[in-house]
């Protein structure tokens, strides 16, 4: 669609037409994208915002948002489709009569979320919104999905569904769009408001809020033994919701984890969405920034390649740990979560049925045991660390015998093999040696150092793959990684500036060479 040209991300948020030409490109390069996801083997969702038009003064443009609620929030302007407008006039696609005008607050905007008219028929942050209980708007925001889903288009997110009635708005809109799309709708709870996320689930799923934020508290406070019930907590039915650790909003506000959360929470967390059995997971994919309004770096165009991004991008759904929980998550399928181990309260396993096991270790101290299993006797791959390459494991390997398997699980990290990912590998569980990596480093409050090295099980020199030390114990920070016995290696230590940048140690590389067995110890001063 065509939004405001301005650079901030959250433009791309604010349409002022349904005509898709705009910052990430036109029509025929969006069906080509659609066509190459798909000879790829990936859907399509598009993120549609669909109860507001625009409401301050700027220039627009088009973007693959699903906006049902609202146009922009600019008094006047011109968008990257060439199309001028007024807030309330958008020639070709809405009149002044297809608003609402509530009348309920100064400038009609919210302000009681304990008001459910005033939610639905009252503008969001001054954006235009849309009447979408009138005939003609409810089939002009239809005939925009359906252009969408003729480009092959395979689901849609609806943005701020919250601020349109469940029934008979959506309903009906939902019941004009050709198909059976994927819905998943922005339905964020709120305790004692009248407006319900559960009011929403026979239109599609609901992205469930109150999970992302048990996830935040959880892996914050060393507590993620508290999440083995998830489906006892009164949310929107785990076959109803859509789960993510953070999104475009969240990541910015604090309301969520983020890439930048310290003692690699965002990742374990991550892990642990993709495989514990609650809801539909979404994985977001984004780029690194030091304000709140900051657009995509690289003039908007992201770069992503091999295990990450580059150029600001970070491209999160390349990471090895994500993608190879993606393979674990599309392996399980629906089977039920069983097998649960919690020693204390900041590590936890299951298993999948006999499908897959996962063990997580959100501890400052590698977690060495032996964990029972009901996987099928057999080597396996740890898709955290890497997967299976005609036969071999690219990263660490276990072995299932007798019902059981020994494991090192690394200071804030995890282990996760499944049936999917059987393979065999100089790197086994007998072949390995925790290493206990130790740095005095001062750093400033937001800054965060990382290990790199030349080893699959180090990141191979990817800041994309590098393993986040602790800081616990301040200047000292730490980490514990399963690296092959008797090998030689290099490495390097490297910090995340609060602007995103990093800072690698300067040359030459630091090198060891780990010992035959058991445990050992590296210590380094960065100054």
């Amino acid at each position: 669609m065509a939004l405001m040209t301005s650079l901030q991300w959250w433009t791309d948020y604010q349409p002022v037409s349904y005509t898709l030409t705009g910052k990430h490109g036109d029509r025929a390069q969006f069906a080509s994208m659609v066509t190459t996801c798909h000879t790829a083997g990936v859907k399509v969702i598009v993120g549609m915002v669909v109860y507001v038009f625009t409401g301050h003064a700027a220039n627009i443009s088009p973007r693959t948002d699903t906006i049902f609620n609202h146009m922009t929030g600019s008094s006047s302007g011109t968008g990257t489709a060439g199309d001028s407008f007024t807030q309330y006039v958008y020639p070709g696609t809405y009149t002044a009569t297809d608003f609402h005008y509530c009348g309920l607050e100064p400038n009609n905007d919210i302000v009681n979320y304990d008001n459910r008219l005033e939610v639905q028929t009252c503008q969001l942050d001054g954006l235009a919104d849309l009447a979408t209980n009138t005939t003609y708007v409810q089939q002009r925001l239809a005939e925009y999905a359906n252009d969408l889903i003729s480009l092959g288009v395979d689901g849609l997110r609806l943005d701020a569904a919250k601020h349109i009635a469940a029934t008979p708005d959506l309903t009906t809109i939902k019941s004009l769009i050709t198909g059976s799309p994927y819905i998943t709708q922005e339905v964020i709870w709120g305790a004692g408001e009248p407006i319900q996320p559960s009011e929403y689930v026979g239109i599609g799923n609901v992205q469930e809020f109150r999970y992302t934020t048990a996830l935040q508290n959880a892996f914050t406070n060393g507590s993620i033994n508290s999440l083995e019930n998830l489906s006892a907590q009164g949310w929107v039915a785990g076959t109803s919701a859509n789960v993510f650790v953070a999104n475009h909003d969240t990541e910015r506000g604090g309301d969520s984890l983020n890439s930048n959360s310290p003692d690699n929470t965002y990742v374990t967390a991550t892990i642990f969405s993709l495989g514990y059995p609650y809801g539909t997971p979404t994985v977001l994919s984004s780029y690194t920034f030091t304000s709140y309004d900051q657009g995509g770096p690289n003039g908007g165009t992201g770069v992503c390649s091999g295990t990450g991004g580059s150029d600001g991008w970070l491209c999160q759904h390349r990471w090895i740990a994500f993608s190879g929980m993606t393979g674990f998550h599309n392996n399980v399928g629906s089977a039920a979560l069983t097998n649960w181990v919690s020693p204390q309260a900041d590590r936890i396993a299951f298993e999948r049925q006999a499908l897959g096991f996962l063990a997580i270790n959100n501890d400052n101290a590698a977690w060495v045991t032996t964990f029972t299993t009901t996987l099928p006797a057999g080597s396996y791959c740890d898709v955290i660390t890497g997967s299976s390459v005609s036969g071999a494991c690219t990263g660490t390997g276990f072995t299932v015998s007798g019902g059981s398997f020994a494991a090192t699980v690394p200071a804030r990290s995890a282990i996760a093999i499944h049936t999917g990912q059987k393979g065999t590998g100089s790197v086994t569980t007998s072949g390995t040696v925790a290493v206990t990596f130790n740095v005095v480093a001062d750093t400033t409050y937001g800054e965060n150092i990382y290990l790199t090295g030349s080893l699959t099980q180090l990141g191979s020199w990817a800041t994309t793959t590098n393993i986040p030390l602790s800081s616990a114990n301040y200047p000292t920070w730490s980490v514990t990684v399963n690296l092959p016995a008797n090998t030689a290696f290099q490495y390097k230590m490297i910090r995340l500036e609060t602007s995103g940048a990093w800072t690698w140690e300067s040359d030459p590389n630091r090198s060891a060479t780990t010992v035959a067995s058991g445990t050992q110890t590296i210590s380094d001063t960065w100054s």
